[in-house]
């Protein structure tokens, strides 16, 4: 191969969209991807003759930031009825149909036919077909499982693992961990992801117990951990742990993780009710995400708390929740689009490279037609999704 041929050359991707939100609108409607990751931002951009480039015209559809879902059973959840309520595995293709292009990946109740071996096998596979996927390594019980048995090396050694989660509190499926061993496992974590440059949050899953936030309190008063270490999630389950994940993220300025029900119940609110009660009580913007948990169990039990029956979350809803915040007005699309990209981006330390359309930025693009659904999807320039 000769120097200065055509074959040398990295192949481009120019996007010719009809508007722009980086989140913010932007005038360019010309977008340059190069290696993976944004080059340029203009209108009519041209490309150097002899360069080849890969032209996708798309005038009728607007560019936003990927969406980033933080919580995805990406093996499945389940099992609390049994072998037979195992949860299926998500697919590339059902995470960015939906225009999302970053997930972390969970471990739930089971974490004994799954581990944190399989989780990174599949947030492994998942990144050979496009998708920016990682993983918390841990699950809901104490001792957390750990892929090399110690947390910190979990943080400082696997580059796909980016938190511990989903640790279960206020649940009767918990390990009931005590506060000691919350402040512990939360150290630890800080401390490895220091050592990894890792933000080395702990997403902590909070059920239906009278105590809901109660050890989350504690461990923000009573120690040094700062509270962006520390995500509460599901706190739209009930109306009253929402008004104290209000109170919460007041008090401490920290963020709090909503989820996307298909059927939230008698006692839960959707995210789009969600988002409106937060918002109301003076909870700023940017403290509030929304994820799926899409592919884990939504178990029913009854009052003795035995096992009922189980549906199977998807990651539908999630859009739909965010489509119903722009479309009754609820939000403007670029703030609503910190929801579920520039913030969720922030929450997990990954504000440098995704959650907006800027140079330098990883080259992670969905193109929405005018009802908001996603048309195309691209994952460091690569798309894939096109529907």
């Amino acid at each position: 191969m000769t120097p200065g041929s055509n074959r040398s050359r990295p192949l481009l991707t120019l996007l010719r969209v009809g508007r722009l939100y980086a989140p913010e609108p932007r005038e360019e409607t010309d977008l340059l991807i190069a290696d993976g990751r944004i080059a340029a931002l203009g209108r009519d951009l041209t490309i150097p003759a002899g360069w080849p480039v890969h032209l996708v015209e798309a005038r009728e559809l607007t560019a936003v930031p990927a969406f980033i879902d933080q919580h995805v059973h990406v093996t499945g959840g389940g099992g609390e009825g049994g072998f037979v309520t195992r949860c299926p595995e998500i697919t590339a293709a059902e995470i960015a149909a939906m225009g999302i292009g970053t997930v972390v990946g969970v471990l739930g109740t089971d974490s004994l036919s799954r581990s944190p071996a399989d989780l990174l096998a599949k947030v492994r596979g998942l990144r050979a077909e496009g998708i920016a996927a990682y993983l918390y390594t841990g699950a809901y019980r104490v001792p957390p499982p750990t892929l090399t048995g110690d947390l910190q090396r979990d943080l400082a050694w696997i580059p796909e693992v980016i938190g511990l989660g989903e640790l279960a509190i206020s649940d009767h499926r918990s390990s009931q961990p005590r506060q000691d061993e919350i402040e512990r496992l939360v150290s630890e974590v800080r401390v490895g992801a220091l050592l990894a440059g890792k933000r080395g949050i702990c997403h902590f899953h909070v059920g239906d117990g009278d105590r809901g936030l109660e050890p989350l309190r504690r461990l923000l008063s009573e120690t040094e951990i700062p509270a962006d270490q520390v995500i509460p999630t599901h706190v739209n389950r009930r109306r009253a742990l929402l008004d104290e994940a209000a109170d919460y993220a007041l008090a401490f300025g920290a963020s709090v993780d909503l989820t996307a029900f298909e059927d939230p119940g008698a006692e839960g609110l959707s995210a789009f009710d969600a988002v409106i009660v937060l918002l109301g009580r003076g909870v700023p913007r940017e403290r509030i995400t929304i994820s799926s948990d899409c592919n884990g169990s939504l178990p029913e039990f009854d009052a003795q708390g035995g096992y009922v029956g189980m549906r199977v979350a998807r990651n539908t809803a999630l859009i739909a929740d965010w489509q119903r915040l722009v479309r009754e007005n609820i939000l403007p699309l670029e703030q609503a689009l910190d929801l579920i990209a520039g913030n969720v981006a922030r929450v997990l330390g990954l504000q440098a490279r995704k959650g907006r359309l800027a140079v330098g930025f990883d080259a992670d693009v969905t193109l929405l037609d005018g009802e908001l659904q996603p048309r195309k999807t691209f994952v460091a320039g690569r798309c894939v999704h096109e529907g």
